[in-house]
């Protein structure tokens, strides 16, 4: 009697409303009704993205990353070209998902890491505001041989002003090439910031009395800290990964031949993910600007052609970056106390301009905490 009027009641309010009108226990109810063993879930097929791409686009797109002038590049690197070739296919995002379905996306090399420590600040604003520099070796063409590649890099556009291949590292040869290259590009003085790591050849008196004759300042990495130069030490890696890069060079001529090529290539050809997928040349000279408009121009095509593709919104070609950081400033900021009654800090990122009074400046000078360079942290007019 019970049972039925339950399963009458259930319909209209529900097994637990129904269960508690009658007075027998929920859990009682089911056990008794229970079915063991389960019966089978029915099984559903995963349904069709209607803004998937189709069959054909799929391998229309795989066509074109295994295409020979695109198969040693990045998705990102080959949406670029396409949208100065005034051609759509997929975002980057869907060309990952299809070379991931075919196995073709992996990670080629344990990455290191580094535990963080006090860091140099350098902001660069625009071209030539700071450089960085450094030397790689490259093997010769027997053992214990090497040859010397000396790289300038503006840290603003990634653009190399200056680099020079040598059989030894010595420090008048870096000289010389800084020389030339702030020559070359017309510094001002006070207008440019060097930043190196701490080899012999960047420490060297002769680089260091030629700096302050030009007018430029020189910045040093803490020792041992690869991540205070992030700038060139991504660039030779960017040298080292290319599919062409040789195990050893035969000779002089043989390792001065291929870092003529790849400099070119890197300045003139290269889309680098840090400038919005632009050349470096673009951005050292000022035309990065009017080809962004003209990706634009073909990303609106595409989506009045296939609104229904872009999900969220209008795509739009990636933004050039307004300032470039050498470790960029972090400060301490109290949040109030935890459960526990203990101070919950965080790290946020600040935007001090060079020769800005620090935010932590008070009536007493530096403040207890403050994490900025000491002078940052001293008053302007006292200079």
């Amino acid at each position: 009697m019970i049972d039925e009027a339950i399963l009458e009641l259930a319909p209209m309010v529900g097994v637990t409303a129904a269960c508690a009108a009658v007075g027998r226990p929920r859990a009682t109810h089911y056990r008794r009704h229970r079915k063991s063993p389960l019966p089978p879930k029915p099984v559903r097929g995963a349904a069709p993205q209607p803004r998937a791409l189709t069959h054909v686009e799929r391998h229309e797109v795989l066509r074109v990353l295994h295409e020979p002038q695109h198969v040693d590049e990045a998705p990102a690197t080959v949406y670029a070209k396409l949208l100065d070739d005034g051609i759509y296919l997929a975002s980057t995002a869907t060309m990952y998902r299809i070379l991931r379905v075919e196995g073709e996306v992996s990670e080629r090399r344990r990455q290191a890491t580094h535990p963080a420590h006090v860091k140099p600040e350098l902001v660069a604003r625009g071209a030539n505001d700071v450089w960085s520099w450094d030397i790689t070796k490259l093997l010769g063409p027997v053992k214990w041989t090497w040859f010397y590649l000396y790289v300038i890099i503006d840290i603003y556009s990634r653009y190399i002003p200056g680099w020079m291949l040598a059989r030894a590292e010595w420090a008048h040869l870096a000289e010389r090439l800084l020389a030339d290259t702030i020559g070359q590009q017309g510094i001002d003085r006070n207008q440019l910031t060097i930043h190196a790591d701490r080899g012999a050849s960047m420490a060297s008196k002769a680089v260091a009395v030629l700096l302050g004759d030009l007018g430029v300042t020189k910045s040093h990495s803490r020792p041992h800290v690869s991540n205070d130069n992030p700038y060139s030490e991504s660039q030779f890696k960017t040298m080292k990964y290319r599919p062409e890069f040789p195990k050893r060079f035969g000779s002089f001529e043989d390792a001065q031949s291929f870092t003529r090529r790849f400099f070119d290539w890197y300045n003139n050809e290269h889309r680098h993910s840090g400038i919005g997928f632009h050349t470096p040349a673009d951005v050292h000279y000022g035309r990065a600007e009017a080809i962004r408009a003209q990706r634009a121009t073909v990303l609106d095509a595409a989506y009045r052609s296939h609104p229904e593709r872009f999900v969220r919104m209008a795509p739009t070609p990636p933004p050039l970056p307004d300032t470039a950081w050498i470790n960029k400033p972090t400060q301490t900021v109290s949040m109030g106390t935890g459960r526990t009654g203990s101070p919950v800090r965080r790290r946020v990122q600040l935007d001090l301009r060079p020769g800005d009074a620090c935010c932590c400046l008070g009536a007493g000078g530096r403040q207890p905490g403050c994490t900025h360079r000491r002078r940052r942290c001293r008053d302007p007019a006292s200079r």
